[in-house]
């Protein structure tokens, strides 16, 4: 992989890449203040295992059991591993805070761009709403423990629209914090999985068998075919395994960028990828009465196994030790996403654009897009008052939503063959193949987690992603109609299109 400069030898890599981005049109308007281990670590963050492996676990208990929750990490890893690869490559190319709509859209055209977007924002936004719901179930399972408290769907709200609050405030304090914060998070996860994992080795005088652990199928689902039992067990996987975009979408406020961001989505998948693995095997092993842990007094399988493994003063502090990750977790993504309706708003692809991509001038941080993406990760997420499911559906609108943007820059990009320019971190000869791979998968993966989840299939049990992605292909398609005059990423900054709005947008 090679490393190519954008200006004279000697300059500061920083103004290497704001010239860059003033190449791909844009006037430099956020902070430049995260390095490369930042940029990793809000990835990293918002992968979050002690997230997603925890708050979907008892989901992956009743759809194939600990052998899909093992071998499917592994499997789902390594074809992640393959479109992170791919998309490093195109951001390399493209490093802005629209990310994935904007490469899509210098590669393949404006409507490209604008669906692109489209499906990134509803995933990001999804996944606020998947990840801070988790946290908010996992903190009623906190207090359940340490004070009885009898988690409630209307209090398990409260609890989130708390959580959404911390993280606006938070963001409005500038990527300054957010970067210290990911960079302390990164420290949190890894030494959480290994006091997590440790303390269920040590403790317990009972653990299950390696057979068991690694070949034991349970299908509570419903549905008689174990293949397509197994496949809908991916989800725990897939939906852990999203949000490295965050990296590209932080891209200018990241020192050189177009090296750190790609490293950065690569590194963080990789590093989830053993992480979560060693997580997994060692709850499993620790579970001492598989039935008692689904039907968990507490609401959440993971605290039942490790009250049943530690006792209840263990289980309450490593409890906490899951909810600060959370925590950690939905702050960035946060930050990823109020990034992603910044960019999409400059570009005049929002209603209301004019208010989202306003930065203040104080802390460069695009305060309305902040409070815009947590509003509407708060909606998302209120089907979860009436329905038991509904959880698992947020979780699902994530995946559907996000995954796809991850491939349709990778498609687009092979598709333009030797016109596509390659930044400065490349995959050389192996980018074909690693991106068809990676298109391929995120097909295949994007259908499945449209089909329903258990059966028979009812007004509680139905899967509304699919009903959750077709309204948002329905409003971006009215929507294009409205605003396609005034929609598009510029060429150059100051050519195609007058970039002074933006710089009126600073208050």
């Amino acid at each position: 992989m090679s490393r190519t400069q954008w200006s004279e030898p000697g300059a500061p890599v920083h103004q290497d890449e704001e010239q860059r981005l003033r190449e791909l049109g844009y006037k430099p308007v956020l902070a430049r203040r995260m390095g490369g281990f930042g940029n990793f670590a809000i990835s990293f963050s918002v992968i979050s295992i002690l997230s997603g492996c925890m708050t979907l676990y008892g989901f992956g208990l009743g759809t194939g059991g600990p052998a899909v929750m093992l071998w499917g990490w592994a499997g789902v890893g390594l074809f992640v591993l393959c479109v992170g690869l791919a998309l490093a490559e195109v951001t390399s190319a493209y490093p802005t805070s629209g990310a994935l709509y904007y490469m899509a859209d210098r590669l393949g055209g404006r409507r490209w761009g604008w669906y692109t977007g489209w499906l990134n924002l509803l995933g990001l936004l999804g996944a606020i709403a998947g990840i801070d719901y988790g946290a908010a179930l996992f903190t009623g399972a906190f207090l359940n423990l340490q004070w009885g408290f009898e988690p409630t769907p209307g209090s398990t709200m409260l609890i989130f629209i708390a959580i959404l609050l911390l993280h606006a405030v938070l963001n409005l304090f500038g990527v300054r914090l957010v970067s210290i914060l990911n960079s302390i998070s990164v420290w949190w996860h890894l030494g959480g999985v290994a006091l997590i994992v440790g303390a269920l080795w040590i403790v317990p005088d009972h653990h299950q068998s390696p057979e068991f652990v690694f070949t034991e199928f349970v299908n509570d689902t419903g549905w008689s075919n174990p293949f397509y039992v197994a496949a809908i067990g991916l989800l725990l996987a897939q939906y852990t395994f999203s949000g490295y975009d965050a990296s590209a979408h932080l891209s200018e406020e990241t020192s050189n960028a177009s090296v750190s961001a790609a490293k950065g989505i690569v590194r963080a998948i990789w590093v989830s990828w053993i992480a979560g693995f060693v997580l997994l095997t060692g709850l499993t092993f620790a579970i001492q009465d598989y039935k008692g842990t689904q039907e968990s007094a507490t609401g959440v399988p993971p605290a039942q196994i490790l009250l049943d493994a530690l006792g209840s003063g263990g289980a309450t502090a490593l409890l906490l030790v899951v909810i600060a990750a959370q925590l950690f977790c939905g702050n960035a993504e946060v930050a990823a996403a109020s990034r992603m309706v910044f960019a999409f708003s400059r570009d005049n692809a929002l209603p209301g654009s004019a208010l989202w991509r306003k930065v203040s001038s104080r802390t460069q941080t695009p305060v309305p897009a902040v409070w815009l993406s947590v509003a509407v990760a708060c909606v998302l997420a209120l089907p979860s008052l009436y329905s038991a499911t509904a959880y698992g559906a947020v979780t699902a609108i994530n995946v559907i939503g996000i995954t796809p943007a991850y491939a349709i820059p990778i498609f687009l990009r092979l598709r333009a063959g030797d016109r596509f320019q390659p930044g400065p971190w490349s995959l050389g000869r192996w980018s074909r193949p690693i991106g068809w791979i990676a298109v391929v998968w995120v097909a295949c993966v994007t259908v499945l987690f449209c089909l329903p989840q258990s059966s028979p299939v009812t007004g509680d049990t139905m899967n509304y992603a699919s009903i959750a992605l077709a309204v948002v292909l329905v409003l971006a398609s009215v929507w294009w109609y409205v605003a396609r005059r005034s929609y598009g990423t510029p060429s150059a900054y100051g050519s195609d299109r007058e970039q002074a709005e933006i710089a009126e947008g600073i208050v």
